[in-house]
């Protein structure tokens, strides 16, 4: 499928949907733009949020959040964070730690209601979740609740995948097998389609099996401006010109309207960013190694 056809089709205005990413590493950018493009409204979002769900709050798209984190880490705080939230675009905030959430979509994966940790117990974190502590019947200690998490539909970006959705992930994989395990759709986005016989050379890469997967996307550097490890770089440059837009609602406006509205997919997106550019990040990358 294309991302137009893939978000179309199984992504709706006030659906509980997440992204899965480690920072700006890995980020289902693509797919992200996409959801903007068709201006899907009242969404309630889980995970952590850098570019990707700055670029939500900006387009006006986000209802609700259930986060571990929000920002554009060396960048400082968000900006569209700010006007969501005290605009009250954004009517709740839920907060968990970056273990929490995770075990979350597992107790999901798990089939179990919830799951007890030992984690966010005496912090602010807990205060403002919606965990819930208990004494253990076996030892008598408090331990954590942390609620079981599905989401209607999540997005996750890729090294690689056959045509039917098996995945594979190189380097980091964050929370990517928990939270395929969490939803009711998934859509995946690859950096390159391979055949089923390359996938089975290397069956322990494959995080997310076929069965698991609705939709699977070809989208070469379709992380940008996030990186992709081993394959290319993070553009600073792309990343530091968002930063310095966001900062008013003009300049918000103006960088979606040449980056996600003035084009109509993935490809023109890479057009406009130039292929020479694109070239420079994956040489970083290469340089690195």
């Amino acid at each position: 499928m294309t991302e137009a056809e893939a978000v179309s089709r199984f992504v709706y205005d006030g659906c509980y949907i997440g992204t899965e990413l480690y920072g700006t590493v890995r980020c289902p950018m693509s797919l992200v733009r996409e959801v903007v493009r068709q201006g899907k409204k009242d969404l309630r979002v889980a995970g952590q949020g850098v570019t990707e769900l700055d670029l939500w709050l900006a387009a006006g798209l986000v209802k609700k959040l259930d986060v571990t984190y929000i920002g554009l880490e060396v960048y400082g705080v968000s900006s569209a964070l700010r006007r969501a939230v005290e605009s009250g675009q954004v009517e709740s905030v839920v907060e968990w730690s970056n273990g929490g959430i995770t075990w979350r979509f597992k107790a999901a994966a798990m089939g179990v209601p919830f799951i007890p940790v030992r984690a966010m117990l005496g912090s602010d974190t807990f205060k403002y979740s919606a965990a819930k502590v208990v004494e253990c019947p076996f030892t008598g200690r408090k331990v954590c609740l942390l609620p079981a998490l599905i989401l209607d539909v999540a997005l996750i970006h890729v090294h690689r995948a056959d045509k039917y959705g098996n995945a594979q992930i190189d380097g980091i994989s964050g929370f990517a097998f928990e939270m395929s395990r969490a939803c009711k759709r998934l859509i995946i986005s690859a950096e390159e389609i391979v055949n089923t016989e390359e996938i089975r050379r290397y069956p322990d890469r494959t995080i997310i099996p076929y069965y698991l997967v609705d939709a699977v996307v070809h989208a070469p550097f379709g992380s940008h401006p996030g990186e992709m490890v081993y394959c290319y770089a993070r553009d600073e440059g792309q990343l530091r010109e968002w930063v310095e837009a966001s900062k008013t609602e003009e300049g918000t406006q103006a960088y979606l309207d040449k980056y996600i509205y003035g084009v109509a997919n993935h490809q023109e997106y890479l057009e406009l960013i130039g292929s020479e550019r694109l070239e420079q990040l994956r040489a970083e990358e290469e340089g690195r190694r």
